[in-house]
């Protein structure tokens, strides 16, 4: 059994773009810096790495409405490759991560989870869920109350 999985930690390189689709299913995107540091005959190297992310669905809403470039991310999904013809007419390859999960990396930073209703037997949903102004996380719908979502 073949598994396409993959884990990233990085920075947001700028904010979530959504957008939704004719049949009005969202879909997230933004882009993230996974640096790493090494050492090499004594001297510090550093390398950074850009992946394209992609979320579908509630997911990606959550991810616009609470994630701003530079917010440092954990993000798991699974690589997916896809052709296009640039401006010049080059046919080029890109790889995307199709998020699975999304969520803040707490290494760093604090976060309060803020659980959203259920919409239609689904979890989360944001219909009647003001948008989150980034001034207050967390106040804007019922905070967690430590019941299993399932």
């Amino acid at each position: 059994m073949a598994d396409n999985s993959i884990t990233l930690v990085g920075n947001l390189t700028r904010d979530p773009e959504i957008r939704f689709t004719a049949t009005g299913r969202a879909v997230a995107s933004f882009g993230i810096a996974v640096g790493r540091r090494y050492q090499v005959n004594g001297e510090w190297q550093e390398q950074t790495s850009y992946f394209n992310v992609t979320a579908w669905g509630q997911l990606g809403e959550n991810a616009a409405a609470t994630f701003t470039k530079g917010t440092r991310v954990v993000v798991t999904g699974r690589l997916e490759q896809r052709e296009y013809t640039s401006r010049e007419g080059e046919k080029r390859t890109a790889i995307d991560v199709i998020a699975d999960e999304l969520g803040p990396s707490l290494r760093w930073a604090t976060a309060t989870v803020v659980r959203t209703p259920k919409q239609d037997g689904q979890g989360g949903g944001s219909a009647n869920r003001p948008a989150n102004t980034g001034t207050n996380p967390g106040t804007e719908a019922t905070p967690f109350d430590g019941e299993e979502p399932f």
